[in-house]
């Protein structure tokens, strides 16, 4: 069962609004299911808005962040836990371990390193937890397009997606999350 979630995504919000209220959504979502939100700890962007809704709602919310960016990613205050790192490896190390289940939201290169990291983690068997993409307007389809055609050319296995799967839409995470009880 999926008690905590980690999120990567950006630290900017972007251009598309879509990408803003679903960032915020999912932070609803999660506080409504009891699901722990952990994140790397800033309040800016994606992350921020995903933190604040989770928190709002009253769910719990864990920062995992590096010394050198709690004033690049302005660390958000009020959160359940923040733990403070030294390296950008601790951060991922951490956040891996504070986790069952992996979702990106739209980000930057950022976002990008960590989720290539997980999904490779999993594919050498180093976890073996989900890994989901949800963006707004078809966000991730030239990721994922990119990864058919390196499978494709032989570079990774012919069933490279498996290790991690586009979500078409919230209601697709909900399905995958504990349903609200009486308790959450």
């Amino acid at each position: 069962m999926i008690t905590s979630l980690l999120l990567f995504c950006g630290s900017r919000s972007g251009h598309d609004p879509a990408q803003a209220a679903l960032a915020t959504a999912l932070g609803t979502l999660l506080a409504q299911r009891g699901v722990t939100l952990v994140y790397g700890g800033g309040g800016v962007g994606l992350m921020g808005l995903a933190a604040r809704a989770a928190l709002a709602g009253g769910g719990k919310v864990v920062g995992i962040i590096p010394q050198a960016l709690m004033t690049a990613e302005i660390a958000q205050a009020g959160l359940s836990e923040m733990h403070v790192v030294a390296t950008l490896h601790e951060r991922k190390a951490l956040m891996h371990a504070r986790a069952d289940a992996i979702i990106a939201l739209p980000g930057s290169i950022g976002t990008l390193d960590e989720l290539f990291e997980s999904v490779t983690w999993r594919e050498l068997g180093i976890h073996d937890k989900p890994i989901w993409l949800l963006g707004a307007n078809d966000y991730w389809a030239p990721l994922t397009a990119l990864m058919r055609h390196i499978a494709d050319h032989g570079f990774a296995p012919p069933d490279l997606d498996r290790l991690c799967e586009t979500l078409p839409d919230l209601a697709a995470l909900s399905a995958r999350l504990p349903p609200i009880t009486a308790c959450s």
